[in-house]
């Protein structure tokens, strides 16, 4: 079962398990640009496999990552799912509902921890035309993941399922920013990377004990350890 409760002690109780939310101002965030701009959200906390909202849901808000990954999927008629891709650290999801979508063509499920911002509808629309400010940011972020979705499409399309996964771990572990550490630390299991990539999950181990014994990732209790010498796997 999912849960979900308000700092207000008489907030109504979904029967959605996992999915705890309090209200919050958008400047209480740790992002600078969201910092100050007024914008009024909800801070939702949602522990890794649940789900944000499902395909078909009323499709009622955007979301923005303050932390965390979040999965994009979409399943066809026949039950096939395929993984659209996935929205990190200070990108938006859920912006199809500014463009007139009523329900949800997509599911956004959470790969780890996550913290989001969730801002209503009616909401996120004063805000694009009152707040210049925030408009820039939202234009900014749509326009850098359409540029991440081509780097995605043309990855499926040329690059070996080794290459596929190398990349993946690497984008998820934030290597290649300038502030990111030289290893990161992902919780994440071997079946989703699979289905990130699009291969089995035999493959995937195969892979990762290739990484493991060339030095490039690690394994401990504490997760997988991503380092910044997996970029070799990419580059080569």
């Amino acid at each position: 079962m999912m849960t979900m409760s308000h700092t207000s002690p008489s907030a109504p109780v979904s029967p959605m398990s996992m999915f705890a939310v309090r209200k919050s101002n958008a400047g209480a965030g740790p992002a600078p640009a969201l910092a100050g701009d007024g914008v009024g959200g909800t801070v939702v906390k949602v522990n890794a496999t649940a789900r944000v909202f499902s395909q078909g849901d009323p499709a009622d808000a955007v979301y923005y990552v303050r932390s965390g990954l979040v999965r994009l999927t979409i399943v066809s008629s026949t039950g096939k799912e395929a993984v659209l891709g996935t929205a990190g650290k200070g990108q938006f999801f859920g912006e199809s509902c500014l463009a007139g979508a009523r329900v949800r063509i997509k599911s956004a499920t959470a790969v780890t921890e996550c913290e989001l911002l969730r801002v209503e509808k009616g909401v996120m629309l004063r805000a694009l035309h009152q707040n210049t400010h925030w408009a820039e940011l939202f234009v900014e972020k749509l326009l850098a993941r359409n540029i991440r979705y081509e780097e995605d499409l043309v990855d499926q399309l040329l690059n070996s399922s080794e290459k596929r996964l190398a990349r993946a771990l690497l984008l998820m572990a934030g290597v290649g920013h300038a502030a990111a550490p030289e290893t990161v630390v992902l919780k994440i299991s071997q079946e989703t990377l699979a289905e990130m990539v699009g291969t089995t999950r035999s493959r995937v181990s195969s892979f990762m004990n290739r990484f493991r014994s060339l030095g490039y990732i690690d394994y401990d209790r504490s997760g997988l350890h991503v380092h910044r010498s997996l970029l070799t796997v990419v580059l080569r």
